[in-house]
């Protein structure tokens, strides 16, 4: 202990409290206010890191630690400060929190910042405009066309030169349409619906329509659906209500349905009805297809049919009534312009409903097309689906107009 009393006037040396070394040794005098330590001491002993507003130099190491690890920016459109410059006698590289230049205090977010996206996001007005899509027919319009215009010479040449050709016409289309149905249910569905007694049944209906009128259509339907109940029975009984179900099914639809055109077609005007049942069916189907390609926006049946529009069927109906006056006013006897409207209205909503029955058969199938026989139109059934329904309605309205002929 030093030989100096406690009443000797205060020595000359660094303010009480200094942790610092000294020349002069320990302070004299500086007991109230803590120890004092040697300079081996000082330079163990890390001080509280003091941030200066403005980067001083010099000093201890420890401070320039402490000064470069809180000198970076709190958010990146703040100008970094630089760091505090540290002796490149002892180059500094803490484990956990590195120091960094200008340059790098700019790429490296810092404490706080919000994540950024490392890559830009698009910029849609400098984004390129793409070029509008342009509509796609859906199916080759030239084959469609070439194979229409032969089956419209086949029609009028069969009607107007021998009408029993054309009931011969109809029995080959329906037969054909009979082997589509049933090949498509076997394939798609495992049901077997007896194509023999169809076919048979099926082409005795259409004779029997036109030579016997609606009497002759019905036996000859009955007849049709006890052949298919008998012909399944050679065959094991599994299954056997689902076959013979979907055999009534196909000669109801198909052949009976058809038969209404041989009716027609059995009267003194026959070939000029069906004319008209036929070119009403495809003007409306011709509406339908041209309006809603150009101007369908709203979806009639998304669920069964998702090309058709609300738009499509307006124009269908226009098509088919402007249509169905000219043809009553001037190819049906006795027939005027405003039973055409009606004609007109009523074949293009008929036509509409044949053609979403059979979207929902082949959507419950799983196909696109009833068959491939016809380039740019599939199989018979996919021209036969409008006009089907399309021809007991266009028989009783003509009944109803211009009587049975």
């Amino acid at each position: 202990m030093n030989d100096s009393s406690w009443g000797s006037p205060p020595q000359t040396g660094p303010p009480a409290g200094y942790w610092g070394p000294t020349d002069q040794g320990p302070a004299q005098g500086a007991g109230p206010a803590g120890p004092t330590y040697d300079a081996h001491d000082a330079q163990q002993t890390r001080p509280m890191p003091i941030v200066p507003d403005v980067p001083a130099h010099g000093g201890d190491q420890d401070d320039d630690r402490g000064a470069a690890r809180l000198s970076g920016p709190l958010f990146r459109d703040e100008t970094p400060q630089p760091p505090y410059e540290v002796r490149q006698s002892q180059p500094y590289d803490p484990p956990q929190a590195p120091s960094y230049g200008p340059h790098d205090m700019q790429q490296t977010p810092s404490y706080g910042a919000v994540p950024q996206n490392p890559e830009p996001m698009p910029d849609s007005s400098s984004q390129p405009a793409s070029a509008p899509q342009k509509k796609s027919a859906g199916r080759d319009l030239s084959a469609a066309i070439g194979v229409g215009v032969g089956l419209g010479v086949v029609i009028v040449a069969s009607l107007f030169v021998v009408k029993a050709v054309f009931v011969g016409v109809i029995a080959v289309a329906v037969v054909v349409g009979l082997w589509e149905l049933t090949r498509r249910l076997e394939e798609r569905k495992g049901i077997k619906a007896p194509l023999v007694p169809l076919a048979l049944g099926g082409a005795a209906m259409v004779v029997s329509g036109y030579v016997r009128g609606a009497e002759g259509a019905w036996v000859a339907m009955a007849l049709t659906a006890l052949a298919v109940l008998v012909w399944r029975m050679t065959e094991p009984p599994e299954g056997y209500l689902r076959d013979v179900t979907a055999g009534v099914f196909a000669a109801f639809y198909v052949p009976f349905l058809a038969t209404f055109v041989a009716m027609m077609l059995a009267a003194d005007d026959g070939h000029r009805r069906v004319v008209t049942f036929l070119l009403l069916t495809v003007v409306s189907d011709t509406g339908a297809y041209a309006i809603g390609w150009r101007f369908g926006k709203h979806k009639l049946a998304p669920r069964i049919s998702p090309g058709k529009t609300r738009e499509g069927l307006l124009g269908a109906v226009g098509f088919a009534m402007a249509a169905g006056a000219l043809c009553m006013q001037f190819l049906i006897e006795d027939g005027t312009w405003w039973q055409g409207l009606i004609l007109g209205f009523a074949v293009a909503a008929s036509a509409t409903l044949g053609d979403l029955g059979e979207s929902m058969i082949k959507r419950d199938l799983g196909i696109k097309d009833m068959g491939t026989l016809l380039p740019g139109h599939g199989g018979i059934m996919d021209r036969l689906d409008s006009l089907l329904p399309t021809a007991p309605v266009v028989w009783l309205l003509m009944v109803i107009f211009v009587g049975s002929g």
